[in-house]
């Protein structure tokens, strides 16, 4: 069950609990990924839908299951139903299938991800297409006993941008333990907001940009990368803020950047990444921002 009381707090940030999302790292099959993020001695991995093949390669889910539970990991999520909040009737047998999958290989939920289009849709219109989505969804979620982790996405055209108005809808519908939020460092950087909720969010996603040529306006995918001294997102700042205000779950990498992807040793790439985000959490401490 979610943890949401605000006192509580990670006690030990030197052992920051890490996890790896397969868009760090999409030219591993789901088993090497698994195997990476044992060697990093993480908790955890992202699996997702979305790169241009089969969810497991020619594995089963089960087998996929077996290798996480075996290498200590915990798969966090599937990702991802796309769009979730636009026609959500269409989306309920997209989040059974996917939630299925999920049961088969013991993922603990699904990822919700905002339709992002060449409009802008007012908040108000935001929130009342978020609580019809998830009043659609929740009994698909609550048959397999798992969770949708909403993402909030910060580009200016999302139909979710704010991390706040999640809460206000979850809040109205008495805080069903089959929804969490995803805190995105990226996203939550383009928004421009200090609210960072900290008492629903599940798992934070991590990466940073270090180009310093774009404006925040300019940001894309493109650009994120690892977490170092450059970062421009504040990400470590945006972590101490959610451990402070009582987050107890995983960081997880989620860099899409070429660059990245194109690394011939990204295992120790990520492990200075970690080094860095954790020192610095140890030397400033998990005190509010």
């Amino acid at each position: 069950m979610l943890q949401c009381e605000s006192e509580k707090g990670l006690a030990d940030l030197s052992m920051l609990p890490i996890a790896i999302n397969h868009v760090t790292a999409p030219a591993l099959t789901a088993r090497q990924l698994i195997d990476v993020a044992t060697q990093l001695d993480c908790v955890g991995v992202e699996l997702r839908n979305d790169l241009g093949r089969a969810l497991f390669e020619d594995e089963t889910a089960s087998s996929i299951g077996r290798a996480a539970t075996a290498g200590g990991q915990r798969i966090l999520a599937l990702a991802e139903v796309k769009a979730f909040n636009q026609n959500p009737e269409d989306k309920q047998q997209a989040v059974e299938a996917l939630a299925l999958t999920a049961a088969a290989c013991g993922a603990e939920g699904v990822a919700l991800i905002p339709r992002v289009a060449d409009d802008m849709i007012e908040r108000s219109a935001q929130r009342d297409a978020l609580r019809e989505a998830l009043q659609i969804l929740q009994p698909i979620l609550e048959e397999y006993g798992k969770i949708g982790f909403i993402e909030p996405l910060g580009f200016w055209n999302s139909s979710l941008r704010f991390k706040e108005d999640a809460v206000a809808v979850l809040d109205a519908m008495g805080r069903p333990d089959c929804f969490a939020l995803i805190h995105d460092t990226f996203h939550h950087f383009l928004v421009g907001t200090d609210k960072i909720c900290p008492e629903l969010t599940a798992i934070v996603h991590v990466s940073g940009v270090v180009d310093p040529a774009p404006s925040a306006s300019e940001m894309t995918d493109a650009h994120r990368v690892l977490i170092d001294g450059n970062d421009r997102l504040g990400s470590v700042a945006q972590l101490r803020a959610l451990y402070g205000g009582g987050f107890e779950g995983p960081a997880s990498f989620e860099a899409f950047a070429p660059e990245i992807h194109k690394m011939t040793d990204l295992t120790n790439a990520l492990s200075r990444s970690i080094a860095f985000i954790t020192s610095q959490l140890l030397d400033t401490g998990a005190g509010a921002a």
